[in-house]
């Protein structure tokens, strides 16, 4: 049976789009990686300067000749607009390389409001010196030019400009949603990012995923994006988040340039928290449920989990939502009403695993075989009152392991959150950011995702249909609504 959408607190934002923006495919230009890093230009052979001289840093502004700079807008203070080159040369400059007959250029760094330089040549003759990367829009920027006279005196000056906003622009907009939504979710959600165009490059990746930013406070330590799909990226660090812990995740997108006339649109930054560190253990060869709030066992209960034929998956989960009441059918996977498999109930306190259906739930019809026998569809089943206390004693976000069973691995990827069953090392590889040759990266030219488990569609036999009553908190960001649930 068909359902409605449904909104869940868990479920990322969408950042609106800017003003006068377009969405397209996303193409980026090598250049971007370069205008990223620390770099502008050499004194010699017109190659790229060091950002930061040593003459730069030692002399104050104002002294030495004046440079031309250019775009003219920017010698008035600017806004500039943002794809021109800005040049810098001395009117009284040497003729050419070898001349002593006048100043020189030595070095010239420019940075924006951030502090990202910008990329530049310097002429081997040091007469003039052309940035060559786009500026980011609607940024502050600072040019300091160092120069020599003939007779080796030094002098530097600092010149300052602004680019044109993005809303004064007729470009096109790459955005970025956030997940979860701001809340207090449990040690083990991750977060995502969701992007209104694919990027499969890795150079390309690593431009959008050096500007995003994650805090944590306390610290988490190590963490790492992870790129699931194209458009899709996920975030956690090497350990569960910790507990009660206020996390911050931000951008610096807006306006960097990303190729042919594509910038970074502006995101939303996100605040969530964490709740105490709740984990449950689902013992299959024992039949209990133990429940651990902060390292001290708080709960034990005997549980009944999936059949011959419908095995509950192995291994860690994180809770996607919880649900006062589902009505679960089995007609939804094509079990005929006139099958002894066939089931059409109303389920109370169900806490949902994975989006093929697996919930945490009420059996009172099955409790003599709790804590003895598997006689489910792949469910958890608890009794009435352990099934209430567990799902008003969780959250989104914590965490539930099962082991010991004969079921298939859950995947990492692509039927609710199975991130924490992947190894760091193996986390790793998922980012674009590290580097060729490192512990934990890809072959060259492989897809940095390559080696990750995911389901590819519901399974069969276990998934069945709901109809939505006190649903709460949807939090990922891959998912493809496939909200049938398993008895």
């Amino acid at each position: 049976m068909s359902h409605g959408k449904v909104s869940f607190p868990g479920a990322p934002r969408r950042a609106p789009a800017p003003r006068r923006a377009r969405r397209r495919a996303l193409i980026l230009v090598p250049l971007l990686a370069c205008a990223l890093a620390a770099c502008t230009g050499s004194p010699a052979g017109g190659g790229p300067v060091g950002a930061g001289g040593s003459a730069l840093n030692a002399l104050t502004a104002d002294a030495g000749p004046e440079p031309t700079i250019g775009p003219a807008a920017a010698r008035g203070g600017g806004p500039i607009d943002p794809s021109e080159t800005v040049t810098v040369s001395l009117p009284d400059a040497n003729a050419g390389a070898g001349s002593d007959t006048g100043p020189r250029i030595t070095d010239v760094v420019l940075e924006d409001e951030l502090g990202r330089p910008v990329p530049g040549r310097l002429s081997a003759g040091g007469d003039r010196w052309r940035s060559t990367a786009p500026l980011v829009a609607g940024s502050g920027y600072t040019l300091r030019v160092a120069t020599e006279a003939a007779d080796g005196t030094p002098g530097r000056r600092e010149h300052t400009f602004r680019t044109r906003d993005l809303a004064d622009l007729d470009t096109e907009l790459l955005e970025v949603t956030l997940g979860p939504s701001p809340g207090t979710y449990g040690v083990g959600q991750p977060i995502t990012a969701k992007l209104s165009e694919g990027i499969a490059d890795r150079d390309r990746r690593a431009a959008v995923e050096r500007a995003l930013r994650v805090e944590s406070r306390p610290a988490a330590g190590e963490g790492s994006w992870y790129w699931v799909e194209d458009d899709l990226l996920h975030y956690r660090p090497r350990e569960y988040w910790p507990a009660n812990a206020e996390i911050t995740v931000s951008a610096d997108l807006a306006g960097v340039p990303l190729g042919e006339g594509l910038r970074g649109g502006p995101v939303e930054e996100l605040r969530w928290r964490t709740g105490d560190r709740v984990e449950a253990l689902g013992d299959i060869s024992s039949l209990t449920l133990t429940v651990r709030r902060n390292g001290e066992v708080v709960r034990t209960m005997p549980m009944t989990t999936g059949k011959e034929g419908f095995r509950t998956r192995n291994g860690k989960k994180v809770i996607l939502g919880r649900e006062s009441h589902v009505r679960m059918r089995g007609s939804s996977i094509g079990i005929s009403p006139t099958s002894s498999e066939y089931y059409d109930l109303d389920v109370y306190w169900a806490a949902r695993l994975t989006w093929s259906g697996e919930y945490v739930h009420g059996a009172p019809w099955s409790v003599g075989y709790h804590g003895r026998d598997n006689v489910s569809h792949g469910c958890t089943g608890l009794n009435t009152e352990n099934a209430r206390w567990f799902f008003e004693n969780v959250r989104v976000g914590d965490i539930v392991e099962h082991v010991g069973g004969e079921g298939v691995d859950m995947p990492h990827f692509g039927n609710g959150f199975g991130d924490w069953n992947m190894d760091w090392e193996e986390w790793r590889r998922g980012s674009a950011l590290v580097p060729a040759g490192a512990p934990g990266d890809t072959e060259p030219g492989a897809d940095p995702g390559s080696g990750a488990v995911t389901d590819a569609g519901p399974q069969a036999p276990g998934a069945m249909e709901a109809e939505d009553a006190g649903r709460e908190g949807r939090n990922d960001g891959s998912e493809r609504a496939r909200l049938r649930p398993v008895l």
